[in-house]
């Protein structure tokens, strides 16, 4: 067996399809789960299996560093909304090099590229790099073209060919990474609510059936943490709010358990599309 690989967890499925596809790598799973975060069906997947704090930077470094590994994996959602808590120091009671790190880097801005490159900078300068986090689930990363046996109509091709260009454009300028569009129109950009709030308010906004859903990362995403997905519960809500189409940045967005998510479109009547960003 190879050399074990650190996981810090997060919210969802994600990091239970991280930690089985490091153990068919042939890697044991040291992982650290952030409390209140993780799903419980997560430590049965992995070797050595500890929880710490979402901003509790010194116990996970000495957690990875006590296991051994020699590179981590950082997955899962952690709530932005919870970050612009007034209460957020006492609820997340962080430790001191957390505060460290705060003080030094992160006090004035706040913005998730920012703080991933901040962790990631005191993880490796503790001996403990981060990777790509899509390293270890190839299978599972969005595709180049129709990845569903359902396929667009005409209005959602339009509207593919509309509305990438400005999805491109919205991700470019980190106002989020998801529009929602309707013959030409946008009806929804994300923001803080997240992808599933605005999937909602555009199924309030927008009686007529048939929209598309636009999700990708921008072209010079950091690919070691917050790559942006989607999972068979945002198919079912882009049903159920009257979407049509979900077009995806290939090799940008990950399906949750891809064949899972193909399937539950297929019967759900959702083509899903990945679509190839532009050269920079």
């Amino acid at each position: 067996m190879g050399s074990p690989v650190g996981l810090i967890a997060g919210q969802g499925q994600l990091p239970v399809l991280v930690a089985r596809g490091i153990r068919a790598a042939g890697h044991r799973v040291v992982c650290v789960g952030l409390r209140d975060q993780f799903v419980p069906e997560l430590a049965a997947e992995c070797d050595d299996f500890s929880t710490a704090g979402v901003v509790q930077l010194g116990r996970w470094i000495r957690l990875l560093r006590k296991g051994g590994v020699p590179h981590a994996v950082m997955v899962g959602r952690v709530s932005k909304a919870r970050m612009h808590d007034p209460l957020r120091v006492l609820r997340q009671l962080p430790d001191w090099r957390a505060i460290d790190l705060w003080y030094r880097r992160l006090r004035h801005d706040r913005r998730s590229h920012v703080v991933l490159a901040a962790v990631a900078d005191e993880l490796a300068g503790a001996g403990v790099p981060l990777i790509d986090s899509t390293t270890y689930i190839p299978e599972h990363m969005a595709k180049e073209g129709v990845m569903t046996r359902c396929r667009p109509g005409s209005m959602q091709e339009r509207d593919v060919a509309f509305g990438w260009p400005l999805l491109d454009k919205v991700v470019e300028l980190d106002v989020g990474q998801a529009i929602i569009v309707r013959e030409g129109d946008i009806v929804a950009v994300e923001a803080l609510e997240g992808t599933d709030r605005m999937i909602d308010r555009a199924g309030e906004l927008c009686r007529a059936k048939g929209w598309t859903l636009f999700k990708s990362a921008k072209r010079s995403h950091d690919m070691r943490a917050d790559v942006p997905t989607i999972g068979v519960p945002t198919v079912e809500r882009v049903a159920r709010n009257g979407g049509a189409c979900i077009a995806v940045g290939a090799g940008r967005v990950i399906l949750v358990d891809a064949p899972a998510v193909l399937a539950a479109a297929d019967r759900l009547g959702i083509a899903i599309v990945g679509v190839a960003h532009p050269a920079a």
